[in-house]
């Protein structure tokens, strides 16, 4: 199995596939459309590769991070997720935010997506419960410990103030998920009173 590639990028696609030589033989990796943006023609790279056997096909699914391949085998692990599903998601939500999604049980961030309507996503987050935890991300760390997420509080908190749904997944997604709660908290409440005003 293949688990990662080193090499050249030969080509890249608009479809969402690289063609990356190593030691002259060129592999085609589905990928994220922000993993296919960072991959520039002729520029060495590393992937980490999901290496999906079925008996018509193989297929190599590369990632920019190990989170991203974590997440996308945790995924198509799940009842009802396959590789296409599971990629369409990473290509929506970072790892840490759907970690936050399915903690916070945020269906509507989920349909999002295409081709999730409503059902699967409530379907997708009950399968995910317990699946994906922040603990199991490579979290940023500060004074030799791991920073836990606080996007979830923060959105509870807006929540209770009456902000929607939308409004909340807009302002939170163009933060830094680093901050301390109160800080992003300020920040949000300060985008939000300006996009009200």
């Amino acid at each position: 199995m293949i688990g990662s590639l080193r090499g050249i990028v030969l080509e890249r696609s608009m479809t969402g596939t690289v063609l990356i030589e190593v030691a002259g033989v060129g592999y085609v990796c589905a990928v994220t459309p922000s993993t296919l943006a960072e991959l520039e023609p002729t520029v060495q790279t590393y992937l980490y590769i999901h290496h999906h056997v079925r008996e018509d096909a193989q297929t190599l699914y590369g990632f920019a991070t190990r989170d991203e391949r974590d997440i996308f085998e945790t995924l198509i692990a799940t009842h009802g997720i396959g590789p296409s599903m599971a990629l369409a998601i990473l290509s929506v939500h970072s790892p840490r935010a759907l970690v936050d999604i399915v903690a916070t049980s945020d269906a509507a961030s989920l349909t999002l997506v295409s081709g999730v309507g409503k059902k699967t996503a409530e379907r997708i987050l009950i399968e995910l419960k317990g699946k994906l935890l922040l603990s199991d991300l490579s979290a940023p760390m500060l004074n030799g410990e791991q920073m836990s997420s606080s996007v979830g509080n923060v959105r509870e908190a807006l929540v209770g103030l009456g902000y929607a749904q939308d409004e909340i997944r807009d302002v939170l997604r163009n933060l830094d998920a680093s901050l301390s709660p109160e800080q992003l908290l300020r920040e949000s409440l300060a985008v939000l009173g300006v996009s009200r005003a």
